[in-house]
């Protein structure tokens, strides 16, 4: 709870510092900026490894799977739309509810909603002795679908952003790859996965992003250079790896600190709440419709976090509605488990940051985030009341095997 509690507290700081730094530094700002998302770029990458290095499944039995994909990807869907309807029709004025602009840039922001934060709730389940149960090895499943359907569906809504240039085939050729390469090798190689190493795979696949951009954009100018996000190949790094499980203090202390480095970097990479520019590239560049919104009061915004938190756990309900053949308190276990954002949920609004979005959305967007994270305690809590009023843990087929109607 106590490493739930920091993950808030450090994207608040960060949020606060983001509003100081720019005044105190300067023209000095610019570099210090690039530097800081240089490092949230390893950060974020370091996560998705561990991340990819979650998904094992058999891949022999991989139709017992399909359902309860499906019930990712929709209990992914629904808090990704209904917050998207939110902040186009009560967030901007009524002549831009037809802007194409304004939609895709809230269905891109508005996608932080989507992901479950895995490692949270998996390492707060297990300390509360629910490991053996059913819940448990569901959330397993729906909640790494559930991050793996996010990355998938972040790159149509990039290239939405980007337009029907070049570049589109040459992404969507490099994804192809990706996912190709992952499934044929999921859980094939047999190399180091302590901290060090993991870091040093990040690294590597940031540099592998960042040189892919450099060098299109030396050839091509900044409008027409391509621009691969470190989320599906750092994901596709750990999905190839052979999984180890190393839980030694080292690996826990490294691990946490690079997550809370990471929340207080995607705290400091907001905008202005002023609505005034940071001093730094965009990669869409120009104007944007989320970001030339006006500036709300502080009260009013606050009551939007609430409402979009509601609206955001609302969607999350959807398995209530399948696995009938379990009782109805752990259907609601394992949608409540579901509630829990995290490191991944961030790393889509530092995506957003990076065409040009911003305005009272994205601010809601990330208090949201925080007041999330605040209740997680609270709502892992109320998954074990739950499973302690269901049947005692089964010891039972892995997830995936069960069915889902």
């Amino acid at each position: 709870m106590r490493k739930v509690l920091s993950f808030s507290l450090l994207l608040m700081l960060g949020l606060v510092a983001s509003q100081l730094l720019p005044g105190v530094l300067g023209e000095g700002y610019a570099a210090f900026k690039t530097g800081s998302d240089t490092l949230l770029y390893i950060c974020l990458a370091f996560i998705m490894i561990n991340v990819g290095r979650e998904f094992e499944i058999d891949k022999s039995r991989w139709k017992s799977y399909t359902a309860d994909y499906f019930i990712a990807m929709a209990t992914a869907a629904l808090p990704w739309l209904l917050i998207a309807l939110y902040y186009v029709f009560v967030l901007l004025p009524s002549d831009l509810w037809s802007s194409p602009e304004a939609w895709k840039e809230n269905l891109l922001l508005s996608r932080f909603a989507a992901p479950t934060s895995a490692g949270i709730l998996f390492t707060m389940l297990a300390a509360l002795s629910l490991k053996s149960s059913w819940i448990y090895r569901k959330i397993q499943v729906l909640a790494i679908f559930d991050d793996l359907d996010t990355i998938l569906l972040m790159i149509p809504l990039q290239i939405m952003m980007i337009g029907m240039r070049w570049q589109l085939f040459a992404v969507l050729l490099v994804v192809i790859v990706l996912l190709t390469f992952g499934w044929r090798r999921l859980g094939h190689y047999d190399v180091r996965q302590d901290w060090k190493a993991v870091l040093g795979y990040a690294v590597v696949v940031f540099a592998a992003t960042q040189a892919v951009y450099l060098v299109t954009k030396h050839l091509y100018g900044p409008e027409h250079s391509i621009h691969i996000e470190v989320l599906l190949p750092a994901f596709v790094t750990g999905m190839v790896m052979r999984h180890r499980h190393i839980n030694t203090p080292a690996e826990q202390r490294a691990s946490t600190g690079v997550s809370f480095l990471f929340m207080f970097l995607v705290g400091l990479s907001m905008p202005l709440v002023t609505g005034a520019p940071h001093p730094v590239e965009s990669l869409a560049g120009g104007h944007s419709v989320t970001g030339s919104q006006p500036v709300m009061p502080w009260g009013i915004m606050l009551l939007h976090v609430v409402a979009v938190s509601a609206l955001s756990n609302l969607g999350k309900l959807v398995p209530m509605f399948f696995y009938r053949d379990r009782r109805k308190s752990e259907r609601l276990a394992l949608s409540i488990g579901m509630f829990t954002r995290g490191e991944v949920g961030a790393g889509v609004i530092f995506i957003a940051l990076g065409y040009n979005l911003g305005g009272p959305a994205l601010i809601i967007s990330a208090l949201t985030l925080v007041l999330n994270l605040i209740l997680t305690g609270g709502f892992v809590v109320w998954v074990k009341r739950l499973a302690l009023r269901s049947a005692a843990p089964e010891e039972g087929p892995a997830a995936g095997s069960e069915t889902a109607a």
